[in-house]
């Protein structure tokens, strides 16, 4: 009977002890190329605002091989709109998303509304259809950020916008994809 004791002791805290050590190797996630905040962030099922906050980043900008926490203490949020009581936002919207850069051969880097994206690279600005999002409106865009709608573009039509990034490998990396936009008031 002894003899089992041990045993099932020995074998639980094996069991237990190498769960928990793979609980903590998967709390760590090393950057792929291709890799972005918003799938990092999806394919662990938490917020980019946790995975920012977490890793004290203050831009979208992450390098291969850069190795990120991808579990805190706090329960995930969808983004700080969402915490707070009195909602700030207006309406959501799901909107296919592409990028844009202001260092391309013509561009002149200045929006619709003025504003020179060349002088200011880490801005965040979004192009919008204005009959579907008006200029000067302000948004939430999971894996880019709060930003503002300044611009629009002849392909951006409809449930359609582009985010600003400041190379033209960042807009590469962010690609295409469908998210749900946030239209704050």
């Amino acid at each position: 009977m002894k003899k089992l004791i041990i045993t099932a002791v020995a074998a639980f805290s094996i069991l237990f002890g190498s769960s928990n050590f793979a609980s903590a190797a998967s709390n760590i996630y090393t950057v792929k190329s291709g890799d972005s905040l918003y799938k990092i962030a999806r394919n662990h099922n938490i917020s980019v605002y946790n995975l920012k906050r977490w890793n004290n980043l203050k831009s979208d900008t992450i390098y291969p091989k850069q190795r990120l926490k991808v579990s805190g203490s706090a329960a995930p949020a969808t983004n700080p709109a969402s915490q707070n009581k009195s909602s700030n936002v207006a309406r959501t919207l799901t909107v296919s998303a592409s990028a844009f850069t202001a260092n391309c051969r013509g561009c002149s880097g200045i929006t619709a509304t003025g504003f020179n994206l060349k002088k200011n690279p880490n801005a965040k600005v979004i192009s919008v259809d204005p009959r579907v999002i008006k200029l000067g409106t302000k948004v939430y865009v999971p894996g880019y950020g709060y930003a503002v709608a300044a611009d629009k573009g002849s392909a951006i039509k409809g449930n359609r916008i582009d985010v600003f990034m400041s190379s033209h490998k960042a807009a590469i990396n962010w690609g295409r994809k469908t998210v749900k936009i946030q239209i704050l008031k």
